[in-house]
């Protein structure tokens, strides 16, 4: 499995001592459907994959013009393909514009990488899989989207888990930890934790003024056994977000 860790520029330094496929989140979208870089990018090494966010992005007036400078960075830093970082729902100009890079990326024996929202309606892009799940069976969701879509269309998002819900909770929504504040609470409570098979996570429970609270996350292990997972479905590529996985870098990529 190809693994590629999403680094912004001022992480770069730090994400390739740990890994060497980089997906380098450095472009934006501008106006007159521009490509944007910063222009530092010029003293990182070529390679990995381009990375391009949505973020504050206007309207592709020009999806051709975008496509093509996409297509030339490409070529220029020997790009493996294209990242589209999407978070915005989908709008008809963005899917133009995807639709168009894909078939232009295929065609030089590149990829085009989406979020599931956008590649499902797009046969020549890969769809990226959150692989952050607080219910169901994270096997089964994989088999469901390989059975959808075949395996050789689907990456792996490995999101980290770390997240707090009361319980019981009905919407399945918890509330965020980052890592300061998980292991000051495994710290006060120095709880029983367990692996849960199904959400292929750690967890453990306490009580606070009454309440049960549930608490899952990952640590390097379970990323790996999700990575494990993913390929033994025949899924080819993962992305990983060095933000993410900062902390625990040493074990994950040991």
């Amino acid at each position: 499995m190809q693994i590629y860790l999403i680094a912004a520029l001022g992480e770069l330094p730090f994400a390739r001592q740990h890994h060497p496929s980089l997906a380098c989140a450095a472009y934006h979208i501008g106006a007159g459907s521009s490509l944007l870089r910063q222009n530092t990018l010029l003293t990182v090494p070529p390679g990995g994959v381009l990375c391009v966010s949505d973020q504050n992005a206007p309207f592709i007036d020009d999806p051709d013009a975008l496509c093509a400078a996409a297509v030339r960075e490409c070529s220029r830093r020997t790009y493996d393909g294209v990242l589209l970082d999407f978070t915005e729902p989908p709008t008809q100009d963005r899917l133009t514009f995807a639709a168009r890079l894909a078939r232009l990326l295929r065609s030089e024996q590149r990829k085009l990488y989406l979020t599931e929202p956008y590649g499902a309606s797009i046969p020549d892009a890969a769809i990226l899989l959150d692989t952050a799940l607080s219910g169901g069976s994270l096997t089964e969701h994989l088999q469901e989207a390989a059975a959808r879509w075949g395996s050789h269309r689907l990456a792996l998002d490995i999101s980290r888990v770390r997240m707090q819900f009361p319980l019981p909770c009905p919407s399945g929504v918890g509330t965020p930890l980052n890592s300061e504040a998980l292991q000051a609470l495994m710290a006060q409570e120095t709880p029983a934790v367990f692996f849960s098979p199904e959400l292929c996570a750690r967890y453990f429970t306490y009580t606070c003024n009454g309440n049960t609270r549930f608490v899952l996350f990952d640590d390097a292990d379970t990323l790996k056994e999700k990575l494990r997972l993913g390929q033994q479905l025949g899924i080819t590529a993962a992305f990983v977000r060095w933000a993410d996985v900062a902390d625990i870098a040493d074990s994950l990529f040991d």
